[in-house]
C-alpha cells in the first residue's frame, strides 16, 4: 500500500519529473519540477481554483514517482520525452503528428538532384523549408525540374555515363540527359545553381532570361517554343507572387499564437524563411480544462519543436511564458545556434502576431459550429429518436437486413451505430445456412439467431475466464434493434429474443409505396416521424447503411460464383490444376480434344488425374 504521508516526506527540494499514476499503474500526469518537494506536496493540498480537470486528476492518484535532475533544463527535456512515450490521460496534448517536408538538393553529387525529403539529413545537401504542403513542394520540384532539365534518375554520375540509354525525360526536353555525357558537368552546375537561386527566391533574372526567350522564339517563328516559355514563365511568376514579404530582415521565424475556450485550444503557427510567410499550419490542443494562455503555449512550443528537425532563429509569441530562458536554452542546444523567443510589442512584428491570433480564433470558431451541427446529427439524432420512442437512453442501435435474388445466395447484414455514428469494426455478414429460397423471413430467424447465441456463448467464455465482456466482439447487446420492415420483421425478431431469454427493444423501420422511410413501428403501431428532423434522417441513414452492406456482401459472393470453371466440377482438380491447364491450353475445347498421354505432359497433372479429365469429357467412356 502506498502510503502518501511518507512518501511526500521523502520529495527532495531538487529539480526534477514527476510521475502520477492511478491504481492500475496507468500514468495520469507527467510534470516538471525545479524543486518536486514543494511542486508534488501541492497537489495533496486544498487549493481553490486550480480547475476541475486537476481536481478529478487528483482523486484518481494511486500512487506517484520521480526522477531527480541535475537542471531545470534536464527536468524540460525529460517531461517531453515522457509525455509523447506515454500520452498521459490529464497532460495538455498536441494533437497533430505531421512530418513537413523539405526540397532537398544533392549538391555534394557531381550532377545534383532536386528531391522531396520529410527530414532533414547531416550528409551535406541543401534544404529547404519545412513547407506546410507536399502538394506544393513536389509542384516546385516538377517545375525546377522542367525549368533547368535536371535529371530524376538515381544513376551514379559520372561513373554510368553511357551505360544505358537516355531516359524518356530526354527524348520529350526535360532533361539534358547527363547520363550520356550530352552536357557537361560544368555546364550542368550552372542549371543547379539557376534552381538554388530559384529556391532562395530571386525569380527576376529567370523571369527576366524566359521573358526574353519567349520573345526571341516569338520573333523567329517558333510558336511551340515560345508557348512554353510562356507557360514557365507564367508557372515562375505564380509561385513569386505566392511568397509574401513579411519583414525585411529576411530571418528565418516562426509566429505563434493561440485563441481558447473552456475545453479547446487552436495554434496558429506562421512559418517565416528568409523573410518571407511560406505557409501557415493550425494544431489542436486538448486538456486545456483550468490553463491558463500562457501554460497551453509554453506546452505547445515544448511539444512541437522537440519533433521538427528545422528550428528558426527566432519564436514570436503573443506573451510571456514561464521558464522561457530555459526553453531558449533547450531550443538553442537542438538548433546548434542562438534561438530567441521574444514578444514583440509594436510595428509589423506584432500586428503579425495579432494576425496569427485572428487566425486561430476563426478556426476555433468555426470547429465549435462544425462540431455543434456533427453533435445535431449523431448525439441530437438519437435523442430524439429516444424521445419518439419513450426510451430514457439509446447508444447503441443494430440494425438488420437479407438480401438475394430469387433465392440465390441468401446472406443477411448487421450494422451498428453508437451514439449516432456508425461502427464499423462491428459490422458482421452472415451467409444463410438453413435456407434454400427467397424467405426473407427464415433467414431474418436465422441471422438475429446466430448473433444473439454467439454473443451469449462468448459472454459465458469470456466471464469463465474472468475477462471483462465488453471487449468481446458479439458480446455487447443493443440498446435497440432497428429492422428493415414493419410488423412481420418486428415479430420475427421479438419471437427470437423471447426465446433467447433476452429483452431488447426492437423497431421497424416502415417504408412507403415508393421505398422511403415513412415512420416507425414500435409496440404494435406505427409512429409517424417527421421528414425533416435530424432523427428521421439517422434512421434513413442506418437503413441504407443495412442495405448496402448486405447488397456489398451478396455481390461479391455473384461475382465468385460467376468465375467458376467447368474444370472445378473435375474430380482431382483445383485451383493449381486449372490454372495448370489453362497455361498449357488456349480453350476449354483443346483440353476436351486433348488425349490423356497430352493432358499427362503437364507436370502438375498426374496420369490419373488425365484420365479423368478426359473421362469428364468423354461422357465416362473408358480411356
Amino acid at each position: 500500500m502506498f502510503d502518501f504521508e511518507e512518501e511526500l516526506k521523502k520529495l527532495p527540494g531538487k529539480p526534477g519529473v514527476y510521475i502520477m499514476r492511478d491504481d492500475k499503474d496507468t500514468i495520469l500526469y507527467v510534470g516538471k519540477a525545479i524543486n518536486l518537494h514543494n511542486r508534488v506536496r501541492s497537489y495533496f493540498r486544498k487549493i481553490h481554483g486550480r480547475g476541475p480537470q486537476i481536481e478529478k486528476m487528483v482523486t484518481q492518484i494511486a500512487r506517484f514517482e520521480y526522477i531527480v535532475t541535475d537542471s531545470e533544463l534536464e527536468a524540460l527535456v525529460l517531461e517531453n520525452n515522457l509525455i509523447k512515450e506515454n500520452s498521459p490521460k490529464y497532460n495538455t496534448l498536441l494533437k497533430d503528428d505531421k512530418t513537413y517536408p523539405f526540397i532537398k538538393v544533392t549538391v555534394a553529387e557531381k550532377y545534383p538532384r532536386i528531391l522531396f525529403s520529410r527530414e532533414m539529413k547531416k550528409d551535406k545537401s541543401r534544404y529547404f523549408g519545412p513547407y506546410t504542403s507536399a502538394a506544393a513542394v513536389k509542384d516546385t520540384i516538377e517545375l525546377l525540374n522542367k525549368l533547368f532539365k535536371l535529371r530524376t534518375c538515381n544513376r551514379v554520375l559520372p561513373r554510368d555515363i553511357g551505360q544505358d540509354r537516355p531516359c524518356l525525360n530526354y527524348h520529350i526536353g526535360q532533361c539534358s540527359a547527363p547520363c550520356q555525357g550530352y552536357i557537361s558537368e560544368e555546364q550542368y552546375r550552372n542549371q543547379v545553381d539557376q534552381a538554388l537561386e530559384f529556391l532562395n527566391g530571386n525569380y527576376k533574372m529567370l523571369l527576366k532570361d524566359l521573358e526574353a526567350k519567349m520573345l526571341e522564339a516569338s520573333e523567329n517563328l517558333q510558336f511551340e517554343d515560345a508557348i512554353r516559355y510562356r507557360d514557365l514563365y507564367q508557372s515562375v511568376k505564380s509561385v513569386s507572387q505566392k511568397q509574401k514579404i513579411t519583414d525585411s530582415d529576411g530571418e528565418d521565424k516562426d509566429v505563434i499564437a493561440l485563441a481558447m475556450d473552456e475545453t479547446d485550444a487552436v495554434v496558429q503557427v506562421f512559418f517565416v524563411r528568409g523573410g518571407k510567410l511560406i505557409g501557415r499550419e493550425h494544431y489542436y490542443m486538448t486538456n486545456v480544462s483550468g490553463l491558463e494562455r500562457s501554460e497551453v503555449l509554453q506546452n505547445f512550443i515544448e511539444q512541437f519543436y522537440s519533433g521538427t528537425p528545422f528550428l528558426p532563429k527566432e519564436l514570436m509569441i503573443q506573451e510571456e511564458i514561464e521558464g522561457q530562458d530555459t526553453l531558449e536554452q533547450w531550443l538553442s542546444s537542438k538548433r546548434g545556434s542562438r534561438l530567441y523567443i521574444r514578444v514583440p510589442k509594436k510595428g509589423t512584428k506584432e500586428k503579425l502576431v495579432e494576425l496569427a491570433e485572428q487566425n486561430a480564433a476563426l478556426i476555433l470558431s468555426k470547429d465549435k459550429e462544425k462540431m455543434k451541427r456533427e453533435e445535431g446529427r449523431t448525439i441530437g439524432a438519437v435523442k430524439e429518436i429516444a424521445a419518439l420512442l419513450g426510451m430514457e437512453q439509446i447508444v447503441r442501435m443494430e440494425a438488420f437486413d437479407i438480401s438475394n435474388i430469387s433465392g440465390f445466395e441468401n446472406v443477411g447484414s448487421m450494422v451498428v451505430f453508437e451514439k449516432g455514428k456508425a461502427k464499423k469494426s462491428d459490422y458482421r455478414k452472415f451467409r444463410i445456412k438453413t435456407v434454400s429460397g427467397p424467405d426473407d423471413y427464415a433467414c431474418m430467424r436465422e441471422v438475429l439467431s446466430r448473433r444473439f447465441l454467439h454473443g451469449m456463448e462468448e459472454a459465458d467464455e469470456m466471464q469463465a475466464k474472468d475477462m471483462d465482456t465488453s471487449y468481446g466482439s458479439f458480446t455487447k447487446f443493443p440498446d435497440l434493434l432497428l429492422m428493415d420492415g414493419g410488423k412481420g420483421q418486428v415479430n420475427i425478431a421479438l419471437e427470437v429474443l423471447e426465446e433467447l431469454g433476452l429483452s431488447i427493444p426492437v423497431c421497424g423501420m416502415v417504408k412507403d409505396d415508393n421505398h422511403r422511410t415513412r415512420g416507425l413501428y414500435f409496440h404494435n403501431e406505427e409512429i409517424p416521424i417527421d421528414r425533416s428532423s435530424e432523427g428521421f434522417k439517422l434512421i434513413t441513414r442506418i437503413q441504407d447503411e443495412a442495405h448496402r452492406f448486405a447488397i456489398e456482401y451478396h455481390r461479391s459472393l455473384r461475382s465468385k460464383s460467376q468465375v467458376k470453371s467447368v474444370l472445378d466440377d473435375i474430380p482431382g482438380i483445383g485451383a493449381a490444376r486449372r490454372k495448370a491447364l489453362m497455361r498449357s491450353f488456349k480453350s476449354i475445347d483443346e483440353i476436351k480434344a486433348a488425349p490423356v498421354p497430352r493432358l499427362a505432359e503437364i507436370p502438375e497433372i498426374p496420369e490419373q488425374v488425365a484420365e479423368s479429365i478426359y473421362r469428364f469429357f468423354h461422357n465416362n467412356e473408358t480411356v
